[in-house]
């Protein structure tokens, strides 16, 4: 009996690490000591460096933040059973100011010089932040609908206290007492434009073909304006930024917004950089874009707080004393109906605030 030919595996002519390197999941192997062994591409683009920088090295040390993660690490490889961490954050050492969101896999080997541990890398920082988007604009829907309701019910009052003051002022013989209605009309009128300012914008964008740095330099020029000469306002833009369809006038009040915002967090002394990025294959919300820009303003100021970081964007949320909550409100309602997001990441010394915009039709994704 002729013995059994079996056909040779389609995978048999490629080399597995050009398999390991075709992964979008990236693969680490490490020794013993949970040094790094071997680091696919996919790998590599998450630690920001490349396996020659990265081998040997303590897999620990590749992270400015692990998140205590060292300890999973070695329960692994002593117990020999596969653990997993959902969502860990991390911000690799080469990039420091860079977090991001990990799902990792650890499983163990049996090496030839000890127990190993393959590590499974899923980047799950884009989801994370579509998840948050998405949970954002469902408690912005809320808020904002409560607010413009609130706005209604505060607007009928104040009309009429205005008016009984207006018709008081005309009865009155006392010029001096007039000072008084003049008061009441003048308190009316700044409280109905700043619950027109609750309520936000009204009128639909009016886009039109403008250069990003158009409307970048006008925020520039009247930030340096209104800054302190011990605050340094700087730009740093990205010429390969095209055109796009904006509306100048409204993304140059979202814009003001975020910048006076750091303006007033940095105080008498500190850094600001407008900054311009272009941004290719991004999701805005539940679409994806072959391409965006990236509208940044940082600042060296002492952070957002923690304890409002999670409703930042609501009306009347602020961190400061004397402000009104309403800044970071109006630009996330305005950049939101050109189509665009607001995110941040703070920490004390170093805040950023990024406008992201489509310039292209969205595909929506399935």
């Amino acid at each position: 009996m002729a013995p059994e030919r079996h056909a040779p595996s389609p995978l048999a002519s490629y080399d597995p690490a050009d398999l390991l390197d075709a992964l979008a999941t990236g693969i680490v192997v490490l020794d013993t000591q949970l040094c790094v062994v071997y680091a696919n591409v996919a790998a590599q683009n998450l630690l920001a460096m490349s396996f020659n920088q990265a081998r040997g090295r303590p897999f620990a040390d590749l992270f400015a933040e692990f998140n205590g993660m060292l300890a999973t690490l070695v329960r692994a490889r002593d117990t020999g059973d596969i653990y997993s961490e959902r969502e860990v954050t991390v911000r690799p050492t080469a990039m420091p100011r860079e977090t991001r969101v990990l799902d990792i896999t650890m499983t163990p080997l049996d090496g030839m010089t000890g127990p190993q541990l393959l590590l499974e890398l899923s980047d799950e920082t884009q989801r994370t932040r579509l998840t948050r988007e998405s949970e954002l604009r469902a408690r912005l829907d809320g808020s904002r609908m409560m607010t413009r309701q609130l706005a209604h019910e505060i607007r009928n009052p104040l009309g009429g206290l205005r008016g009984a003051a207006q018709l008081l002022e005309r009865e009155l013989a006392t010029p001096g007492l007039r000072e008084y209605t003049q008061v009441i009309i003048g308190e009316a009128d700044r409280l109905t434009a700043l619950v027109d300012s609750m309520a936000g914008p009204k009128l639909l964008p009016q886009k039109q073909q403008l250069n990003v740095h158009e409307l970048c330099e006008h925020v520039f020029h009247l930030l340096r304006g209104e800054a302190r000469a011990t605050v340094q306002v700087e730009r740093d833009y990205d010429p390969s930024v095209p055109e796009g369809d904006f509306d100048r006038n409204q993304l140059v009040q979202a814009l003001l917004n975020l910048a006076r915002n750091a303006l007033q967090a940095v105080g008498e002394r500190g850094r600001i950089v407008l900054r311009t990025r272009i941004v290719g294959n991004t999701s805005i919300g539940l679409d994806r874009h072959r391409l965006a820009v990236r509208i940044e303003v940082e600042d060296d100021g002492p952070g957002v707080p923690e304890a409002i970081r999670d409703s930042l964007f609501y009306p009347l949320v602020t961190g400061r004393s004397d402000g009104t909550g309403l800044g970071l409100a109006i630009a996330q309602e305005i950049v939101t109906r050109n189509g665009g997001a607001i995110e941040f990441q703070s920490e004390p010394g170093h805040t950023v605030f990024a406008i992201l915009l489509p310039l292209e039709t969205r595909e929506s994704e399935s």
